[in-house]
């Protein structure tokens, strides 16, 4: 920045000399690396505190939003944020291409400030958001967060990199770094609880402040899917708009381990059982079927330890909270019990130091039995309910994570498809991606 002002304002140090040249092959070269870090600088600007183009990687969002869309995101809408860390390169998140190192310096450390938005975030709204559990990062495995692995398989295996699964298959960690909230990987889900709403969630509906939060036509489930023998074909499947990920999961786990949800659902191992997301539309259309016996919805234990990974509520994937999204200057009472759901907040989030000793909660050395938020935090869930890591698994998203707001798909292109049979979604070129 400093730079950037004194070639346009102050311009101590004479930056166009070559302007004056008479050599024409300097002068060329010279004009062309002038345009270059022209538009750098502009682009830079844009997609610092305009907008960033953003491409959809999995397919937690789907069926509102789907794998290959690419989205224009506007930071403007929320307020764009002042840059964390001021001294890194532009138009790369966190690590350089080929070279694959840092792509910016961890000091200086900016705080957290935001210029103000043209709205404020709305129930219902699909955002973009750094990756909150993102700041200790295993390099090679983003999924399950670092403090879910460290749960599963210990703090020092994962430092290690000597992580292996329940069959005994090695999970490569690699080096574990810490990054900048500005750093962190980028996300994009639906936010479905605004600071201070209480959410609960039974039996997949989610309720907030005590109502039904009727669901989005795109959210959908995984089911297990039973014929009287037929096979289901390819065909089937792209009539339903089923990708080729989605149209077996059942590779996803160890066939011991998926005999054994077939047992769960009182499904017969004799005839096929197909394992795929649908939303209630095209459920309804496959249990009217005259070849389909059975459709049973994935059992609610099969999603895994949700947050608080410290504490066990009872809770899990499909039957969740109550839980009070913390809000900005609202007070809570801290006791050994709820600890754990706030934790991350006082440490992490909001830079305290956070002890437990002889029973008694003690925050930056003093004893405490309450505690103030300094921040708003929203809950963020894909609308792939059954297939998306999200606030259940790792809890609040802060606000000065928040990057922006989804306009419209731009460009959206299909992995299953070749360029020249249906590779392009033009049907989803413009199509609205904020709800």
């Amino acid at each position: 920045m400093p730079l950037i002002f004194d070639v346009f304002i102050t311009k101590f140090i004479p930056w166009t000399w070559w302007k004056k040249t008479k050599n024409k092959t300097l002068y060329t070269v010279f004009s062309w690396l002038d345009a270059i870090v022209f538009a750098l600088v502009g682009v830079g600007f844009i997609n610092l505190f305009l907008f960033q183009n953003y491409q959809i990687p999995t397919s937690s969002l789907e069926k509102s939003l789907l794998v290959g869309d690419f989205l224009a995101v506007s930071k403007a809408s929320y307020g764009p944020r002042i840059p964390n860390t001021p001294l890194s390169l532009p138009l790369v998140q966190n690590t350089l291409p080929i070279l694959n190192c840092k792509s910016y310096f961890e000091k200086p450390q900016w705080e957290y400030r935001r210029l103000k938005g043209w709205r404020q975030i709305k129930r219902g709204d699909i955002v973009v958001f750094n990756f909150p559990t993102g700041d200790t990062v295993p390099v090679k495995c983003n999924n399950p967060d670092y403090y879910q692995l460290c749960e599963m398989y210990g703090r020092e295996n994962v430092r290690n990199d000597d992580v292996y699964d329940a069959y005994g298959r090695r999970i490569p960690m690699g080096n574990v770094v810490w990054r900048p909230v500005d750093r962190r990987e980028n996300y994009v889900k639906r936010c479905v609880a605004l600071p201070g709403d209480t959410l609960q969630i039974v039996d997949n509906q989610i309720f907030i402040n005590g109502e039904v939060e009727k669901d989005f036509p795109g959210v959908q489930y995984n089911y297990f899917v039973q014929t009287d023998g037929t096979s289901l074909t390819e065909t089937f499947f792209d009539k339903l708009q089923i990708s080729e990920e989605d149209r077996d999961m059942r590779n996803r786990y160890d066939p011991r381990f998926f005999d054994y949800m077939i047992t769960m659902c009182g499904l017969d191992k004799n005839f096929p059982v197909y394992y795929f997301p649908m939303t209630q539309e095209v459920k309804a259309k496959v249990e009217h079927l005259n070849y389909i016996t059975k459709v049973v919805i994935e059992p609610s234990d099969n999603g895994g330890k949700v947050f608080p990974i410290k504490a066990d509520y009872g809770w899990n994937r499909d039957n969740f909270g109550p839980l009070v999204m913390p809000k900005r200057g609202v007070t809570v009472d801290l006791t050994l019990k709820n600890l754990p759901i706030y934790e991350h907040i006082i440490k992490n989030y909001e830079g305290n130091t956070l002890e437990v000793k002889d029973n008694q909660i003690y925050i930056n050395n003093t004893l405490s039995n309450s505690y103030t938020f300094k921040m708003d935090y929203y809950w963020m869930m894909g609308d792939n309910r059954h297939n998306s890591a999200d606030s259940r698994f790792w809890g609040f998203v802060p606000e000065d994570h928040i990057v922006g707001r989804p306009l419209f798909v731009w460009l959206s292109l299909d992995k299953d498809k070749g360029l020249f049979s249906g590779k392009i979604r033009w049907n989803r070129i413009g199509k609205a991606a904020a709800r």
